[in-house]
C-alpha cells in the first residue's frame, strides 16, 4: 500500500485528500497544512514509486503504468481508512490523477481544487515530452527531469518551487521515471475525454499567470464546464500552492467550506 499521513481533527468530519504531481511527493504540501488543519481531517499520500512510497517493494506494482492504476492505488488507501466522501487538491499531473479518480468513483469527491492544472498539452509541452520519450533511455533522468522543471517554471520567483520538485525527484530511480513517463502516452486522449465530459463536481482552478504551459486550456475548459471556477494569481507560475501559499489557502479554503 502506499505511504500516507493522517492529521485528524478533533471536531471536523470533513476531510481533505492532497495528491502530488509526477517527480514530487507530499512534502509539496507542507505550505498547507497549518491552515488547512484548523478546520479538516488531512490526508497526504506519496504515489507510488515517489517520496516514501519509493521504498515499497517494486512487486506491489505492474510493470503496466496507467492513469487508472495509479488511481486506484489511492482508492485502496482510502477503502484502507474508511475515508468518507472528501474534498481532493492536486497539483500539476496530481490534477489527472484526482481529476481519473472522480471519473471512477464520483460518489466519493465533493469537490475538487486544481494548483497548476494540466488540461491540456501545447506544443510546448508535447515537444518536451517527445524529447523525454527518445532520450529516456539513454541519459540520466535527472538530467531530463531539471530540464523539465526549467522549462515549465524559468523565472526566479519560480525557484523555490523548481528546487522542490528536484529535491523531490531524486529519490526516484531511473526504471521508475521510465514507468513514469510512459504515462505521457495516455494524456492526450485522457484529457480530451475529461474536456468533453463535465462530471458536474464543483471544482477550483487556481493557476498562475506565468503558467505559460497550461493557463490557456484552463480558460477554454472552465467557459463550458459550468460548475467550474477559475482564479488567477498575479506574477506567479505553476506551482501556485508554493509561490503564493497564503493566497491559494485564502482561496481553496473558501470554496472548500462553500461546499459544506
Amino acid at each position: 500500500m502506499l505511504y500516507y499521513k493522517e492529521f485528524v481533527h478533533p471536531q471536523s468530519s470533513e476531510w481533505v485528500v492532497f495528491i502530488h504531481g509526477a517527480g514530487g511527493s507530499s512534502a509539496v504540501w507542507y505550505k498547507q497544512l497549518k491552515d488547512f488543519k484548523k478546520d479538516f481531517n488531512l490526508l497526504l499520500i506519496d504515489l507510488r514509486g515517489h517520496g516514501k512510497s519509493a521504498d515499497l517493494s517494486e512487486a506491489i506494482w505492474s510493470d503496466k503504468y496507467t492513469f487508472e492504476a495509479v488511481t486506484t492505488d489511492i482508492i485502496e488507501v482510502l477503502d484502507h481508512l474508511n475515508i468518507p466522501p472528501a474534498h481532493f487538491m492536486g497539483v500539476s499531473l496530481g490534477t489527472i490523477i484526482a481529476r481519473q479518480l472522480a471519473e471512477l468513483q464520483p460518489l466519493r469527491v465533493k469537490s475538487l481544487v486544481f494548483a497548476g492544472a494540466v488540461t491540456r498539452l501545447n506544443v510546448q509541452s508535447r515537444i518536451l515530452v517527445f524529447l523525454g520519450n527518445t532520450f529516456k533511455r539513454l541519459i540520466p533522468y535527472m538530467w531530463l527531469y531539471s530540464l523539465f522543471a526549467f522549462v515549465i517554471m524559468p523565472r526566479k520567483q519560480h525557484a523555490e518551487s523548481r528546487n522542490l520538485f528536484i529535491t523531490e525527484a531524486k529519490k526516484l530511480c531511473q526504471k521508475e521515471f521510465i514507468r513514469w513517463f510512459k504515462l505521457t502516452a495516455d494524456i492526450n486522449p485522457l484529457l480530451k475525454y475529461f474536456k468533453e465530459k463535465d462530471l458536474g463536481i464543483p471544482t477550483l482552478y487556481v493557476m498562475g499567470d506565468q503558467d505559460v504551459m497550461f493557463l490557456e486550456p484552463v480558460k477554454n475548459l472552465v467557459k463550458t464546464h459550468k460548475n467550474s471556477i477559475l482564479n488567477i494569481l498575479e506574477s506567479c507560475g505553476h506551482v501556485v500552492n508554493v509561490e503564493q501559499p497564503d493566497q491559494f489557502n485564502h482561496l481553496s479554503l473558501a470554496f472548500i467550506k462553500n461546499q459544506k
